[in-house]
């Protein structure tokens, strides 16, 4: 009853329910790609949208580092009740303590400063986190969409799976009926067609197989995409050999890479903040020089209040501190040496990533071309054993073992295909460019 109250409460109070919002996530209605696929997980991913939040948060920062430096104006009324000891003020003639009488006190008081190089440093280094925070979201976006490529890449390979099972299922069913005409005629033994009939029931339990790994792979992506259900999803690419359009040369992709991988330029524009932010520790030494002006209007009465102001400028010279600022100097100082070796290892990272993704990529290469002539070759030694089998010359064994060697084949090439796609998937992905796959 606590729950139904307050799903009750919060529904007319406009906030939406769960299943609202489950059902406001709607699955594309059109076949998607795999470029779309890498779009919607970065988009809906919920390590991206935190990452987007943590980069409107630094650039929040980034407008409170600006005030800093923005005029402030305050503004203060007070009315009080009160007496006066006249004798405190030392003026000859003057004791007692006067009636009580109301005072009335008006204020609006505005200072700015005009020269404060800390606080102006302190204000790059916010802006630079604000880029870096920035930068950072690009990287979860990059990552998030990584993910859900490899799942469309998995559920592409499930679904050509599936198709191989199929015509495996057909082609033991063409040497069933085969197998069956030649023991009606009395030219094969019995045990070839009871071989057949084995090799078709196994055919059909892999087809059922692959088409539940199909759904599986179809859940998984729609889960990854943050989608609501993988009925309506159709996938509208197909593995294949799609082209590679980024450098191949192992030193000229590693400076690429660091050029537009947004990890390293996070890690760059994280340096550069702590070191401002050093730099701004430094000029608190500094004098600073700001303006401020008072206007008062008081009295007894609100008919008469009189007005008074006072402006001046102020010049601030720190002198000591108790020796903190010489102790945050030396904080920075390590933070920065730290944030430096950190920079240095995602460069050493990054390096190191771009040449593996070139060598899966050139590996994957081969390995496609390699099971394609597999495959050719299976199919004729199938095509064969079928002649021979049909002929009357061989028995259900060759053909059995045929088959077998098509139905590795296959899987071969189809996990080379998924094996080139991953590999140019991480290949984009090392060198930055993964809004670039198509």
């Amino acid at each position: 009853m606590r729950v139904i109250l307050t799903l009750s409460a919060l529904t007319w109070l406009g906030v939406p329910s769960l299943a609202a919002q489950y059902v406001a996530l709607k699955a594309p209605t059109a076949p998607i790609t795999l470029a779309q696929a890498i779009e919607l997980g970065r988009e809906r991913a919920i390590n991206a949208v935190l990452a987007r939040w943590n980069q409107q948060a630094a650039e929040t920062r980034v407008g409170q580092r600006r005030a800093d430096l923005l005029p402030t104006i305050n503004g203060t009324g007070r009315i009080s009740r009160q007496t006066l000891n006249l004798a405190e003020f030392g003026l000859p003639n003057f004791t007692g303590v006067t009636p009580d009488f109301s005072l009335w006190d008006l204020r609006l008081r505005a200072t700015q400063v005009l020269f404060d190089a800390s606080l102006y440093t302190r204000y790059r280094a916010a802006a630079d986190s604000a880029i870096a925070a920035g930068l950072d979201a690009q990287a979860a976006g990059e990552l998030a969409g990584t993910v859900a490529g490899l799942a469309y890449l998995r559920a592409l390979s499930a679904a050509e799976t599936v198709q191989a099972r199929e015509a495996d299922s057909t082609i033991a069913a063409a040497l069933l009926d085969q197998a069956q005409q030649l023991v009606n005629a009395g030219v094969s033994p019995q045990i070839d067609e009871t071989r057949s009939s084995v090799n078709f029931a196994a055919a059909k339990t892999l087809l059922v197989v692959a088409r539940n790994q199909r759904d599986l792979a179809r859940l998984e992506l729609a889960r990854t995409l943050e989608l609501p259900s993988a009925d309506s999803l159709v996938l509208a690419d197909s593995l294949g050999m799609p082209p590679v359009e980024i450098p191949r040369a192992p030193e000229e992709a590693v400076a690429f890479a660091l050029e537009h991988r947004p990890e390293a330029l996070a890690e760059h524009q994280r340096t550069l903040a702590i070191a401002t932010t050093l730099r701004a520790v430094g000029y608190e030494y500094l004098p600073n020089l700001s303006l401020a002006g008072e206007v008062i209007s008081s009295g007894q009465h609100t008919n008469t209040l009189a007005g008074t102001y006072n402006v001046g400028v102020q010049l601030s010279v720190p002198i000591l501190d108790g020796w903190k600022r010489p102790l945050r100097h030396q904080e920075q100082e390590a933070r920065l040496e730290a944030q430096q070796s950190r920079e240095q290892d995602v460069v050493l990272q990054i390096e190191v990533e771009v040449r593996q993704a070139l060598l899966d990529l050139a590996s994957a290469q081969q390995e496609v071309a390699m099971a394609t002539e597999h495959l050719e070759l299976a199919e004729q030694e199938l095509a064969q054993a079928e002649q021979r089998f049909q002929a009357g010359v061989a028995g259900s064994v060759e053909t059995t073992n045929a088959q077998s060697s098509v139905f590795q084949a296959r899987n071969a090439l189809i996990q080379a295909k998924a094996n080139y796609g991953t590999a140019r998937l991480s290949a984009y992905r090392a060198l930055g460019v993964l809004h670039q796959l198509q």
